[in-house]
């Protein structure tokens, strides 16, 4: 048996992490009243933040008079509003004595290294006249005596409410059930317990309907947002928490004004920006790290899932929730640095290609387009054909493999008859590589194209003495995605301001490589002058 169980919204502040709070005001409005009108106790209407300037479309405002203005078209108030301030974000000064505003209370979000003077700036906000909450952000982060620490601090100022805030979706029931029982030993009883999730797991609903089955007569309070709009992979859906609640709590919430909002006005920005979850955020809760570690990875366009999963597991535990870009480049660099001693490799090679007529094959449209051209000249000149990172249709003798997504496409694909040449970076599956070339010894750090597949394997090819090369398939790139690649599974990056410096520091390495070694293009290509 639990206390009095209020539903508290929060669809205008932690959704507007999906559009820039910039809602429009007939949309807040009608929002609120749909909330207003389903009988939701609690609504959260935005972020007080004295960084941002005054805007009426937006629910993120400098202050509470601008909160108020923003809001000035609502005539009937029955639902407690609430706005809430990350610590640090405004300053008390920003914050109107509650008579004179539309707001209610404020919820106040801190980090635990700020848990003491967040504290203390709740006192502050008490003392205005305001409803107070505390949010615990990122309570995975808080070992038991913290939870005991900050307990006893805020049973000697009594805030209305204190919640468990799960930022990044990380926790299961048990760990879940485990921080509840901890503030609701500690907590004075006057103080409610909450609980904010994010669907990472997809277990915001799930976690949130186990809460309340627990033996308490605290009163509780649970967040949903309206379709689960919010941060990263979003919230509990607050249409299935108000089901939930009518049909085992005795609660009687308007389901209908509810699923009118969502119709009418969160559906059409769900359409333009998507939430919910999602791969990224489902390794980042798998990691117990923050979800711009995933991005920052995968950004790089040349890692494998399995790569990226492995490269998180090196993450300094203090760090794992505190996004440090420095910290996860080490990490990086150092996982594709993995140094392998290919002495042996490279004088097999040598031997090997040393003195052929070699042809580089690469996976532009040109081997389609130009493919009589290609043929004529492997049936004119009998070279050595190496594929790039790709598997033509077309006869060849090696494959040369750099991008570990590219090598977990191609697996399957792989005659036995060809001889595969892999830098260190990548993991063989199945057939075992032919060569291994040490891939920290064939790039550097500072040329800015250092994980370019044709630079890495020019490199490779002066470091076993070839001299002379004919390329096809290395056509550059265009602003037409669809055209950079012959095989459409390939195109891996739209950003045409990046693609083109590509193009221009790839012309500039070919030209500095023919000092050592004849380059003939086969196919058109931009890194090449023709008429």
């Amino acid at each position: 048996m639990v206390g009095r169980i209020s539903l508290l919204d929060c669809t205008l502040r932690d959704g507007g992490y999906v559009n820039d709070w910039s809602f429009g005001n007939g949309t807040m409005t009608c929002v609120f009243d749909r909330l207003n009108e389903s009988g939701v106790e609690i609504i959260e209407i935005g972020f007080l933040d004295h960084r941002q300037p005054f805007s009426i479309d937006r629910t993120i405002q400098p202050n509470t008079e601008g909160m108020s203005a923003a809001f000035s078209k609502i005539s009937d108030k029955r639902a407690m509003v609430v706005a809430m301030i990350d610590y640090g974000t405004c300053d008390i000064c920003n914050i109107q004595p509650k008579a004179k505003t539309f707001i209610d209370g404020i919820r106040v979000i801190f980090k635990k290294e700020n848990m003491h003077k967040a504290i203390a700036y709740g006192k502050e906000i008490m003392d205005k006249g305001y409803t107070l909450f505390l949010q615990m952000v990122s309570i995975t982060s808080y070992e038991d005596k913290d939870v005991i620490e900050f307990s006893e601090a805020v049973n000697k100022i009594r805030p209305f409410a204190i919640s468990l805030v799960d930022t990044y979706g990380l926790m299961h029931k048990d760990q879940m059930f485990h921080y509840f029982r901890l503030l609701d030993r500690h907590l004075d009883r006057t103080i409610s317990i909450g609980y904010h999730s994010h669907n990472n797991f997809q277990l915001a609903y799930a976690n949130t309907i186990e809460m309340l089955k627990l033996k308490t007569d605290r009163d509780l309070l649970v967040d949903g947002t309206l379709y689960g709009m919010g941060k990263s992979a979003g919230n509990a859906p607050i249409e299935l928490l108000a089901m939930h609640l009518n049909e085992n709590y005795g609660k009687t919430y308007d389901i209908s004004q509810i699923l009118e909002a969502i119709e009418s006005d969160i559906l059409p920005i769900y359409e333009k920006h998507y939430w919910g979850y999602g791969l990224m955020f489902y390794i980042s809760a798998k990691n117990d790290c923050h979800p711009t570690y995933v991005e920052h990875l995968i950004g790089k366009k040349t890692l494998s899932i399995k790569a990226v999963n492995e490269i998180l597991g090196g993450i300094t535990p203090e760090l794992k929730l505190k996004y440090n870009k420095q910290h996860i480049e080490e990490l990086y660099m150092e996982y594709i640095l993995d140094n392998a001693d290919d002495s042996g490799n490279i004088e097999s090679l040598a031997k090997e290609l040393r003195g052929k007529r070699l042809l580089l094959i690469g996976p532009g449209t040109s081997v389609s387009k130009e493919k009589e051209i290609i043929c004529g000249h492997i049936r004119d000149t009998a070279p050595t054909v190496i594929a790039v990172n790709f598997i033509p249709d077309i006869k060849t003798d090696y494959l040369f493999v750099s991008n570990r997504k590219r090598y977990s496409r191609m697996v399957p694909h792989i005659d036995r008859d060809i001889r595969v040449i892999a830098t260190s970076n990548i993991t063989s599956a199945g057939k075992k590589f032919d060569y291994t070339a040490d891939y920290g010894k064939l790039i550097s750090e500072k040329d800015e194209i250092w994980d370019n597949a044709l630079v890495i394997l020019l490199n490779l090819l002066k470091k076993v003495g070839v001299r002379s090369v004919s390329l096809a398939g290395f056509d550059g790139f265009t602003e037409k995605a669809e055209t950079n690649y012959v095989d459409k599974s390939l195109d891996l990056s739209k950003n045409f301001d990046y693609l083109s410096a590509v193009n221009t520091l790839l012309k500039k390495k070919l030209r500095k490589y023919r000092g050592d070694m004849e380059i003939t293009f086969l196919t058109r290509s931009v890194y090449e002058d023709r008429p």
